[in-house]
Parts: C-alpha cells; structure tokens; sequence
C-alpha cells in the first residue's frame, strides 16, 4: 500500500524563526534571499499564528544578529564569479537576483570594476581567446568569440581588444593602471 506524505500544520512564529535559522546555517545567503525563502514556506504551509506573518522583519533580525550579511555575501560570490571569468554585468545581475540592494551593491560595483581586466584575461585564457589561442582567429571565430565574451558580461571595447591580440601577445600592458 502506497503511503502518503502527512502534510504539515501551518507555521506559527516560533516555527517560521527556526525554518530561518536552519536556512542560513546551512547556506550563505542575503536578507532578500532569506526573505522570498519564508515567503515560499508561508505559501506552501499556510500561517497559523495569531498576527500577520513578516518575514523581512524576521530577515531585518538575522542580519542585526549577524547570521546574514549582505555586504561578505556579495564580496565573496563577485570574487568567486571574477575568479572564475565572469564579467561586471554578469555579476551585478547575479547579485541583484540574490537581493544585494542599495548600499552594498554599490560598495560592491567599485570592486567589480576594479577586476574587470584581470576576470576579462582569466576567461579568455579559460577558452583559449586572443593571446591565448593557439593560432590566429579568422573574423568569424573572432565574432563567435567577441559574442562569448559579451554574454560573460564583459565590456565592448576590452572584449574586442582582447579578441583581437595575437597569439602569445603580451597581456601585462593591460594589468597596469592608468596613470593620468
């Protein structure tokens, strides 16, 4: 005989604090994240307590507890995306999907613009573009791979710079800063 799956009583406040604390010991994550998480709960179990269910003040307490950190978040998920070849725009749609709003989206964009060269070089050489290619690409290889570097949400101009180098060219000219 097949069994069935007890459903489970609705969520009261005690109950909803601890669907929260399970959630962010497990998973580093964001007040917007944590919040559209218990809003689900409270969709899928229905609300029994005697006032208004408020996941964001319940999400607002974590992050005063220091359980939720929308600023370390967003530093360490931009690193790990830059690390990976993942260009500005990428990472700043990847952030604002997670919740990282206001303040600290705009403390983390200074960063991201900061590795924008070094994550452009690490994806192209991630997939042998430019100097990185074994041969020269002729101009339809070059587009496919102008277009990949655009979807990676790379910039334009330093897309098609990349592109365009030459296999074996130099890459640290593009490391250093400018110097007005």
């Amino acid at each position: 005989m097949p069994r069935t799956k007890a459903t489970p009583p609705p969520l009261d406040p005690s109950s909803l604090e601890g669907l929260a604390l399970r959630y962010v010991e497990r998973y580093a994550t964001t007040r917007g994240r944590l919040t559209s998480y218990l809003r689900r709960k409270l969709r899928e179990r229905g609300w029994g307590g005697e006032e208004e269910a408020a996941p964001e003040l319940l999400a607002e307490r974590m992050a005063e507890l220091g359980y939720v950190n929308d600023r370390l978040y967003a530093e360490s998920k931009a690193g790990a995306m830059a690390r990976r070849g993942l260009g500005g725009r990428r990472v700043e749609g990847a952030l604002r999907h997670s919740g990282v709003i206001g303040e600290d989206a705009e403390h983390i964009a200074t960063l991201i613009e900061a590795e924008a060269v070094p994550s452009a070089l690490a994806f192209a050489r991630r997939k042998r573009i430019g100097p990185f290619a074994t041969t020269q690409a002729e101009r339809p290889l070059q587009e496919k791979q102008l277009g990949a570097m655009l979807r990676a949400g790379h910039a334009l101009t330093l897309s098609r710079a990349i592109v365009r180098m030459a296999p074996g060219d130099d890459v640290e000219w593009m490391l250093v800063p400018d110097r007005d």
